[in-house]
């Protein structure tokens, strides 16, 4: 019962912390929450939690403030995550469904995300290494000229044109065709561009030096790079609210996002339909502990291949951030699933 009280007393701090920016004192934890306990009562518990490191006092302020070990409490002891309302998850299919390519669907995202947060937002784009090939289309514009589509898993869709050293038939295209979806179709991009090295070897002679030049191609799509280690970030002008934590959180971040490595080490390793959250200190970069860093993994078939989260002050709405998070890694995982 006394640790349930504490927690309680605990959430109200974090609370009206985040929400007024001011340290928290007894008297207006009492008058702002039903704890169903007096304010001597409410002033021992704050005792007891600053002597055991969950609270601090900032100056000669009368009020307390949240530590680091006080906000990862208050998040572990999150019963659930909130759930989104009915017009926030419209909000978001409405945006995200309009994209009409990958690169569309991460700028929406971070854009959406730094919206509903009034946070930084992180994209991290899909990494070409972790995708699958979901389908290849072989279509004759001339007699010796082929458009090759490539579509991935991730939902990257890469189009080359080929022009072949003889011309092939209908036969001979709709074979050469067969061959190439039965090598790289449903497998990772490694294996894909294995079996596709085979592929002239069991076509007729007179067509091999065509195949090999699709092949070729094909291969050489699958290995653009383009977006490997690449992240999209929006909502940089939220760190204007922050202002008096200038020294402390904000030039820091500014100066993290500059650095696409570092904010791909603060996102860590994706993780299907699992909201992470580091606190202060508990990030990878000591220049940082100012900051807490929110994300998910997010990808096809319940596979994550890339991660998405927002950065900001240690002081944030931690339930809302979370939901925020998790919905739209959701909301994109299903839009890869629903790609043909």
């Amino acid at each position: 019962m006394l640790e349930e009280r504490r927690l309680a007393v605990l959430r109200a701090i974090v609370e009206d912390y985040v929400s007024t920016e001011e340290p928290v004192g007894s008297k207006a934890l009492v008058e702002r929450h039903s704890l169903g306990v007096s304010p001597a009562t409410v002033r021992n518990d704050m005792a007891a939690l600053e002597e055991e490191g969950f609270i601090t006092q900032p100056h000669t302020s009368a009020g307390r403030v949240p530590t680091d070990k006080g906000y990862r409490l208050f998040v572990d002891r999150l019963s659930t995550v909130k759930p989104m309302s009915v017009a926030e998850k419209r909000a978001i299919s409405t945006f995200l469904d309009g994209a009409v390519d990958l690169d569309d669907m991460v700028q929406r995202s971070v854009r959406l995300l730094a919206q509903l947060t009034r946070q930084v937002a992180v994209v991290q784009y899909p990494t070409l290494s972790s995708s699958t090939v979901r389908h290849v289309e072989v279509v004759a514009l001339a007699p010796t000229r082929l458009l090759l589509v490539l579509i991935l898993s991730t939902g990257r869709v890469e189009q080359r044109l080929v022009e072949l050293p003889v011309e092939l038939d209908e036969q001979d295209l709709a074979d050469l065709r067969s061959r190439l979806l039965h090598a790289a179709v449903g497998t990772r991009i490694a294996e894909a561009v294995t079996a596709l090295g085979g592929v002239p070897d069991e076509v007729a002679p007179e067509v091999k030096a065509s195949a090999e030049t699709v092949v070729h191609t094909l291969t050489d799509a699958m290995s653009d790079h383009r977006s490997d280690e690449r992240v999209a970030v929006g909502g940089t002008a939220n760190l204007a609210r922050f202002g008096t934590s200038f020294d402390t959180a904000v030039r820091p971040m500014l100066e993290a996002l500059e650095e696409h490595v570092v904010l791909l080490k603060l996102l860590g390793e994706a993780s299907s339909d699992l909201v992470t959250v580091r606190i202060g200190h508990e990030g990878p970069y000591q220049e940082l502990s100012g900051t807490s860093v929110v994300a998910a993994g997010y990808g096809p078939q319940d596979q994550a291949i890339a991660s998405l989260g927002i950065v900001g002050p240690t002081r944030m709405d931690y339930p809302g951030t979370m939901a925020s998070v998790r919905a739209v890694a959701r909301y994109i995982s299903r839009l890869l699933d629903e790609q043909p």
